[in-house]
């Protein structure tokens, strides 16, 4: 099912066309539709090592050179693996935009049942939170859609928690995010900020954390975008462990509440049918927000 009133149609047909004309020295690498929870781009696995990712909407174009500029200044710096972008396509055989190859990441979608120590998991997750957040931000660094402050999302919010009526208590939804905008916004320097960490971009393997992929929204803004994982990935018996890690101070992890609840009251409703796995995402992450506050 198209996710997407103005997505393009990205078939593994297509995706041969574009690497046998554009890198013909891996046209002979057997291609593969990869199931993800994505919503900007297309996966798909391309021999063992490689992975094409292709945008799928007009606002995911520029992603990939997005990542070409940032990801091998990040990389170094954090104690995750991220993912390594090998090849830069062009548009063509009728695809429109610039799509990336990159190295194939091994693990699995970080899932409970994946992971030996959760509490370690999360403390795992918050450092890597914190060693970005420690990179300097150059003057060219791009602004981070889920870095931006509460204000300017008021209405978007206001729109999601009226569509959820029927699942959710829309006044228990309408305190958390009250609570979360009389906190004062972040007035310091802008730091980096992933912006998408939820469970559908953390990867395990042997039991424990092992990469975060999709850097498509990396930019600079309000570290409270990143503390979206608390909610989205953590549950309570193991939340403080991210937050410690993560260094988040009380007004910054007031402000992620809003944050959390800003992301699941606009995907859940958009994607209920046409993305189950991260319509899933957003009920969980909509649910541990009015649990934590029982």
């Amino acid at each position: 099912m198209r996710m997407h009133s103005d997505e393009v149609a990205i078939s593994t047909a297509l995706v041969a066309e574009l690497v046998a004309s554009q890198f013909p020295h891996w046209a002979a690498l057997p291609l593969r539709r990869v199931s993800s929870a994505g919503t900007d781009n297309a996966v798909f696995r391309l021999g063992d090592f490689l992975a094409v990712r292709l945008p799928r909407i007009p606002s995911a174009d520029g992603q990939v050179v997005r990542e070409q500029r940032w990801l091998p200044i990040l990389a170094p710096q954090l104690p995750l693996q991220i993912p390594t972008l090998v090849a830069v396509g062009a548009p063509g055989e009728g695809y429109p935009w610039a799509f990336g190859i990159y190295s194939w990441i091994s693990g699995d979608t970080a899932v409970p049942d994946r992971i030996d120590d959760p509490l370690r998991a999360a403390a795992t997750l918050g450092e890597f939170v914190a060693r970005l957040r420690s990179i300097p931000v150059a003057n060219d660094a791009p602004l981070a859609g889920r870095g931006v402050g509460l204000a300017v999302r008021d209405e978007r919010v206001h729109r999601g928690i009226a569509a959820l009526a029927g699942l959710f208590n829309p006044d228990a939804m309408l305190n958390v995010w009250t609570d979360a905008r009389a906190h004062p916004p972040w007035t310091d320097p802008p730091v980096w900020v992933h912006g998408d960490l939820n469970s559908g971009n953390i990867l395990a393997s042997a039991g424990r954390l092992s990469a975060v992929i999709d850097f498509g929204g990396i930019g600079c803004g309000d570290p409270a975008g990143d503390a979206l994982a608390a909610w989205a990935y953590c549950d309570a018996g193991n939340r403080q462990a991210f937050r410690d890690a993560a260094g988040f101070d009380d007004a910054t992890w007031a402000r992620s509440r809003g944050t959390a609840l800003d992301f699941a009251v606009t995907a859940l409703p958009y994607y209920r049918r046409s993305n189950p796995g991260l319509a899933a995402v957003a009920y969980r992450t909509i649910t541990q927000l009015l649990a934590d506050r029982s």
